[in-house]
C-alpha cells in the first residue's frame, strides 16, 4: 500500500512538472530586415517560468557550451533554444549583474569603460513579476532595484526608450555576428535574436526598433555570439561562453 501510494505521488509530480513546461515547439524562425538575415526566438509571458539562465555546473565549473547545458536537463526536459547571455571574464564568470533564480551571483556594474560593456548606457535584462520581461538601463536599475527571477547585465543598450544608442554610426565599418534581446512595450514578450552575418550596431539596433517595434533592447555580444536552435537546424560551436540563457520545454 505504501509503495503504491509512493508510485502514485511520483506519477502525479511528474505530470505537474510536465504541465508546467511548454512543449519544445518551434519558437525560433529565420527573418530578414533591411537586407540582413537573423534568427529570432520569441518567448511569450506564459513561458517566462521555463526560461533559464546558466553559468556553472553542479561541480562549480563554468558550463561554457550548449552540450554541457543539455547534460543538466532531466529526461522530461528539452532545450528549445539557447544563446550566450552577456560578457564574461577570463574565468567565464559574468562581467556585470547575474541573478539566477533570485540569487545574485555577480554584482551590478554602473561605471563606464572603453569596451562594449561599458559603452554607456548599458543595461539589464530582467524576468519575473507582474511585468514578465524588462530591459532596464543599468543606473536606473541601481536606483529602483527591481526583483528579478533572472537577470543578466550587458552593454551597450541597443534601443533606449525607442531611440538607438547615441554612439551608433550609420556608416560604421565595425561588423560582427551579434546577438541580443528586446522586449515588447507591454513587457509580455521577449525576443532573442542573432544575425546570420556580420552587422553593425546601427543595423542590429534598427532590427529591434523598426523591425520588431521594441522600445528597449540590450546587446549580449559580438565576437563569440552563439545559438542553439533545433527548430532552424542550428547548433553553433566554437569559442567557450560565459552566461547562457535558454528556454526549456518538454520533448516533442
Amino acid at each position: 500500500m505504501g509503495v503504491d501510494l509512493t508510485r502514485r505521488l511520483a506519477v502525479a509530480i511528474g505530470m505537474l512538472v510536465a504541465l508546467a513546461l511548454p512543449a519544445a515547439a518551434a519558437t525560433c524562425e529565420r527573418v530578414e530586415h533591411d537586407g540582413q538575415g537573423y534568427v529570432l526566438c520569441e518567448v511569450p509571458a506564459a513561458q517566462e517560468p521555463a526560461l533559464r539562465l546558466w553559468q556553472d555546473g553542479p561541480d562549480g565549473a563554468p558550463l561554457r557550451n550548449f552540450a554541457n547545458v543539455r547534460r543538466l536537463l532531466t529526461d522530461g526536459e528539452a532545450l528549445a533554444f539557447a544563446m550566450n547571455a552577456g560578457m564574461f571574464h577570463s574565468d567565464y564568470r559574468a562581467v556585470g549583474l547575474l541573478v539566477i533564480d533570485g540569487t545574485e551571483l555577480s554584482p551590478l556594474v554602473t561605471g563606464g569603460s572603453n569596451d562594449n560593456f561599458g559603452m554607456l548606457p548599458n543595461g539589464v535584462f530582467c524576468t519575473g513579476g507582474e511585468r514578465p520581461f524588462r530591459v532596464i538601463e543599468s543606473r536606473s536599475f541601481a536606483d529602483t532595484r527591481p526583483d528579478c527571477r533572472l537577470a543578466t547585465q550587458s552593454g551597450p543598450m541597443l534601443v533606449i526608450d525607442g531611440e538607438l544608442h547615441p554612439r551608433f554610426l550609420v556608416d560604421s565599418n565595425s561588423r560582427y555576428i551579434r546577438n541580443g534581446v528586446g522586449v515588447s512595450p507591454d513587457g509580455q514578450t521577449a525576443w532573442f535574436a542573432i544575425s546570420n552575418r556580420p552587422v553593425t550596431f546601427h543595423e542590429f539596433g534598427r532590427f529591434f526598433r523598426d523591425g520588431l517595434g521594441v522600445r528597449d533592447a540590450l546587446y549580449f555580444d559580438g565576437s563569440i555570439s552563439r545559438l542553439y536552435a533545433p527548430q532552424v537546424n542550428r547548433a553553433d560551436f566554437g569559442r567557450s561562453m560565459g552566461p547562457i540563457i535558454g528556454l526549456v520545454g518538454q520533448p516533442e
